[in-house]
């Protein structure tokens, strides 16, 4: 186990510490918010084309919306709608409890993780949109909405938050990240444990450095599809 790694590891022994830290001051400050903006505009410009065509694929694939808004914690506790293109059935969330009732494994697997390998609410389309994370693009416009940031942690819900225990004050001391730790070390395929390790390992060791080192991470990650779905 590489240095880096021991580091995550003893990150998760996070129970009963208590932890000093100003909310009221974002993590990265100016620094890091101007490299957020900055590269948020770069990206929409840069992905318009793209953003246009993948809108026209979820709206003409169902007939349906072409966005969703999902209410997450953001930073302080603050909610905000986190954006993505439509990848599931207008009716998602009646198939997702027909579905749980009828299959107790993946009632276990929601459970544990709040995700499903084989979800019965994803379109054809989203399923594609997923596997390369298309689906995470309309982000950007959070980020220049000050409620992301281009690294961070992974947005989550009330409910999963709770499960970080002590360990939440390093989640909320941070945006949410569009990127991060968690989706280039396996994403989906590590526990929720080491997902809040890595959370609280970034926030413990931010540097603008290794914000670039995990944007770079994130391509071929992304190309190789690894955790994702």
């Amino acid at each position: 186990m590489g240095l880096f790694m021991r580091e995550i590891a003893k990150s998760a022994n996070f129970a009963g510490t208590e932890v000093d830290f100003d909310l009221s001051t974002p993590l990265g400050g100016v620094l890091k918010r101007g490299f957020d903006i900055t590269g948020a505009l770069c990206a929409l410009i840069l992905f318009s084309p793209l953003l246009l065509l993948l809108a026209a694929l979820v709206k003409f694939s169902d007939g349906g919306s072409v966005f969703y808004g999902h209410a997450r914690i953001g930073r302080g506790g603050r909610r905000f709608r986190c954006l993505k293109f439509r990848t599931m059935r207008q009716d998602a969330d009646a198939v997702l409890q027909a579905y749980l009732s009828e299959n107790p494994e993946a009632q276990a697997e929601w459970e544990a993780t709040r995700k499903l390998k084989n979800d019965p609410r994803v379109t054809p389309v989203g399923a594609v949109l997923r596997k390369l994370s298309l689906d995470e693009l309309p982000q950007f416009l959070n980020i220049l909405a000050g409620e992301m940031s281009i690294v961070g942690p992974r947005p989550v819900v009330q409910e999963e938050l709770e499960r970080y225990g002590s360990a939440a004050v390093f989640y909320l001391k941070s945006r949410p990240g569009l990127t991060g730790l968690w989706q280039v070390s396996g994403r989906n395929d590590v526990s929720y444990a080491t997902r809040v390790a890595f959370d609280r390992y970034y926030v413990e060791n931010w540097s603008l450095a290794q914000d670039i080192r995990i944007i770079a991470k994130t391509v071929p990650a992304v190309c190789l599809s690894r955790g994702s779905y």
